[in-house]
């Protein structure tokens, strides 16, 4: 999609406006449609006219008063509904000012039909400033949604050669990298507000119910010395820097990949320590009836097995490999596997001296055998 500037003349005055244009492809080559007009101009056909005031509609999803949105006939694309042609006289062209449109108005409609422009004002009033913090936080999401922007390529780049100062009404000499580096720190008390709102959203539009949740730690580092950062400490670094302070996140999704919640610790603590912490903040904020908890056996250990049987929740963690001896015999056992994709295979049996009514899923994987396979190969070159 792109923004097509158009000028007609009637009475004498001369009238502009724009035009959402879409590309699509037919039998006899590429064609354009639009899908709608922006701006004000007599004589438009009604069907397609739209106002910049019914931008917001556009964006949220919802026709215009007065006006029923449709798809396009399924045989339009095909070419055999009549194509819409205009004249145009070449010499007159000219390309002015070259915008990339069609990736932020798809990222501002998704930040539109997730109400975060609602929450966001709401949690952040507008005061004296020129750009409101809640469309500064809009315009770092959307620079991280089209290509993982920092604030300084924003400042200097990126938002001037796209469409957001039109979309936003937010001029370009507004937008500066300091605005923007300060744009986290406003949104970071709102943390807890923003996830309960998008658990809502989620949970609205997909109708889940977030009853299988997955928990591992990441860390990130710094450079330079991190004096006012009370929790950057050296520790195990996933980056190979162990010469930069870090801290580690505690990140909870669900297994489609969506952020639920997220937890800062100090960068010296290790994974195992910070599953009590996370277990109880979760359940405090989206509480605990049947969920499931899925971990990696970097976090477990005898304790916070028990802590999670203490608290009735079920879970599902890798087993230690100190204590997969006692499953060689039905390991070696040819029956009783279950082929659950191409190249793996599970078998349940129960815990040996059936201490917590556990199950244990035993897996084979032709991929993870290949993989040891030639890491052995390499040591032994």
């Amino acid at each position: 999609m792109f923004l097509r500037r158009n000028r007609r003349v009637v009475d004498g005055e001369s009238y502009e406006y724009w035009s959402l244009v879409e590309t699509y492809r037919t039998a006899k080559g590429p064609r354009q449609r639009v899908v709608a007009s922006l701006g004000k101009s007599p004589g438009l056909d009604p069907a397609h006219q739209r106002q910049w005031a019914d931008l917001d509609r556009l964006l949220e999803g919802t026709p215009p008063a007065g006006v029923q949105m449709a798809l396009p006939s399924p045989n339009f694309a095909l070419g055999e509904s009549k194509p819409i042609w205009a004249e145009v006289d070449l010499a007159g062209l000219r390309v002015e000012r070259v915008r990339e449109f069609g990736q932020v108005y798809l990222g501002l409609s998704l930040w539109r039909r997730l109400g975060l422009h609602t929450v966001l004002r709401a949690l952040l009033p507008p005061g004296q400033e020129d750009v409101a913090w809640d469309l500064t936080a809009c315009i770092l999401t959307l620079a991280r949604f089209c290509g993982q922007k920092s604030e300084l390529e924003v400042a200097e780049r990126w938002y001037a050669q796209s469409a957001l100062d039109d979309l936003l009404d937010v001029a370009t000499d507004q937008v500066n990298d300091a605005r923007l580096y300060r744009g986290l720190d406003a949104l970071l008390p709102h943390k807890d507000a923003l996830c309960r709102h998008l658990q809502k959203r989620y949970e609205s539009l997909f109708g889940v119910r977030f009853e299988f949740l997955l928990y591992d730690v990441t860390s990130t580092y710094f450079e330079g010395q991190a004096e006012k950062n009370a929790k950057a400490a050296r520790g195990y670094s996933r980056d190979q820097r162990p010469d930069c302070q870090q801290v580690n996140i505690g990140l909870v999704v669900t297994p489609e990949g969506l952020p639920l919640g997220y937890e800062v610790f100090a960068g010296n603590r290790t994974d195992v320590t910070t599953v009590e912490d996370m277990v109880r903040l979760m359940e405090e904020k989206y509480g605990q009836a049947e969920r499931i908890w899925v971990m990696d056996r970097g976090m477990i250990s005898e304790e916070n097995i028990d802590f999670l049987r203490g608290r009735g929740a079920r879970y599902l963690v890798g087993t230690p490999k100190r204590q997969l001896r006692q499953f060689e015999a039905p390991l070696l056992e040819e029956k009783d596997w279950t082929e659950v994709q191409p190249g793996v295979q599970v078998k349940l049996i129960r815990h040996p001296d059936e201490a917590g009514g556990e199950i244990y899923v035993l897996c084979k994987s032709a991929a993870r055998q290949e993989k040891e396979a030639a890491m052995l190969e390499l040591r032994r070159q």
